[in-house]
């Protein structure tokens, strides 16, 4: 049943009543089928997110999927999306109407903060399930609202569930007057990897041919990370002279022309690649194609993540490499992905490094036996720490429109 409108929210529509906004880049046509929507309050959450719904069409195979982003958000900053990905409109009653209209979906899910409540109130009206998750209390009220009580409590209890970090967060919920069975404290979504899977016998070759030597992996490395990953590992073969580098580049271009230089830096190298051969006394793996790192990440207990000792790039995300049992070290610049890399930091699964000189006492450090297998362990810990959290939520959203079948 849809809930009675409040004179606090009918005054709100009419304070933002609009019309919807003129666009050159129309909506798509709608899915056949059900479809959820799924609001993704920031852009550092679009990768739990679009995880979250790999793992939900598991689950529900035939169910489409719409994400949406804030009214403001530039879209071309965000990483390609293999859903659709549309921002929403702005918080103008005409707006809210008419995309609801055009997408018609069967439940909806909202990430995080910045809820609209036109949006959220029609969606309720016309008894789309609604689900919280990482709750914040954040409402975009339209200009000239904000004086109207009850517009976040109301807006709030459209809910079917609400989803929070905190029990702070809970509490002042609850405060609202929303329904205390409606709150509850979950952790956030988490990224949980899942690597493909590769052929035993390439693995088994691979360690002989390493034969037992000390190998870390340097994976998405820039041009400008070179002399600093080279510097680091010929400082790491003092301690360990038979040492191997597998260095990953990150453009495929720069291979050719690096492996001429590592020649004439006297480093022994082969180029991967090109059906090199890794012999007893190989000292640097040239390697460029992204599917390999699957297999490096297997065979190396150590792997820098690069595009990260520099400014620019941003880091490559990390959880990949951790998932394979690979502890990770990184540069400072992992804007991308800071989130991840703050939380294996924390969790002591991954090293944060500034310098080449600081690589190479990294990789000395983490290639001890003891040091290596304790940051696999928390690092693996990380990776599957969201798991039950997605199953869950996924347990909600099946329940939610199987009601509606």
């Amino acid at each position: 049943m849809s809930k009675p409108r409040s004179l606090s929210l009918a005054a709100y529509r009419i304070l933002s009543w609009g019309v919807p906004n003129a666009t050159d880049d129309p909506y798509i046509p709608r899915p056949d089928g059900e479809v959820i929507w799924i609001h993704v309050g920031a852009q550092d959450r679009q990768r739990a997110a679009v995880d979250f719904c790999q793992r939900l069409r598991q689950s529900r195979p035939t169910l489409s999927i719409i994400m949406s982003a804030p009214p403001e958000a530039d879209l071309s900053r965000w990483d390609a999306c293999p859903h659709p990905l549309v921002n929403l409109p702005a918080e103008q009653t005409g707006a809210a109407r008419a995309f609801l209209d055009h997408w018609r979906p069967d439940i909806g899910l909202w990430i995080g903060g910045g809820l609209m409540p036109n949006l959220i109130t029609r969606a309720s009206e016309r008894d789309i399930p609604l689900i919280l998750i990482e709750a914040k209390v954040d409402i975009k009220v339209a200009r000239g609202g904000r004086w109207l009580p009850d517009i976040t409590r109301y807006t709030f209890d459209c809910f079917h569930t609400i989803l929070a970090t905190t029990p702070d967060v809970v509490r002042h919920i609850r405060r609202l007057g929303v329904s205390s069975s409606k709150a509850e404290v979950s952790p956030p979504l988490h990224v949980s990897p899942n690597p493909r899977p590769w052929p035993e016998d390439e693995l088994i070759e691979m360690t002989h041919a390493f034969s037992g030597r000390p190998v870390w992996l340097a994976a998405w490395v820039q041009d400008k990370e070179f002399i600093s990953v080279l510097s680091a590992h010929r400082q790491a073969m003092r301690m360990l002279p038979r040492l191997a580098l597998i260095l990953h580049v990150a453009d495929i271009s720069e291979a050719g022309p690096l492996h001429r230089r590592l020649e004439s830096m006297d480093l022994r190298c082969i180029n991967w690649d090109d059906g090199g051969t890794i012999e007893d006394n190989t000292q640097v793996i040239l390697s460029a194609e992204p599917e390999d790192l699957g297999l490096w990440q297997r065979v190396s207990p150590v792997t820098f993540m690069a595009s990260s000792l520099e400014r620019g790039a941003g880091g490559q995300e990390p959880l990949i490499a951790t998932a394979l049992g690979s502890a990770v070290i990184h540069g400072p610049f992992v804007h991308r992905h800071q989130q991840l890399y703050d939380q294996l930091d924390r969790a002591n699964a991954a090293r944060t490094v500034k310098s080449a000189t600081e690589l190479g006492d990294a990789v000395v450090s983490l290639l001890a036996p003891d040091c290596a297998a304790d940051m696999a362990l928390a690092g693996w810990q990380i990776v599957t720490e969201g798991a039950p959290q997605a199953d869950h939520l996924i347990d909600i959203v099946q329940d939610c429109l199987d009601q509606r079948s």
